[in-house]
């Protein structure tokens, strides 16, 4: 399932890598750190930062070594990022 999920991501079919991964949970899949940060991507992709912050944590908390700890950190640089001077010309 997550190469399928990861394949979606590439193709850009984000609704329907989230909705498999939701459907996963909601039947009582396990969640691993993997899934996690697939799910993590998805929302970024999706522009929803919120959620793709809480799926790269969830995944860092099961594996501290997942590549989401590196997704979460440039998810915080960019969102972190001001320039005042293109706010306040």
């Amino acid at each position: 399932m997550k190469d399928k999920v990861a394949a979606l991501l590439q193709e850009h079919k984000v609704d329907e890598a989230i909705s498999i991964i939701e459907a996963f949970k909601a039947d009582g899949g396990r969640m691993d750190d993997v899934l996690y940060y697939l799910l993590g991507n998805a929302w970024r992709k999706k522009g929803n930062w919120q959620m793709a912050i809480n799926n790269y944590n969830e995944a860092i908390r099961l594996n501290p070594d997942s590549p989401a700890a590196g997704a979460l950190e440039i998810a915080n640089e960019i969102l972190g990022f001001y320039n005042k001077d293109l706010y306040n010309p």
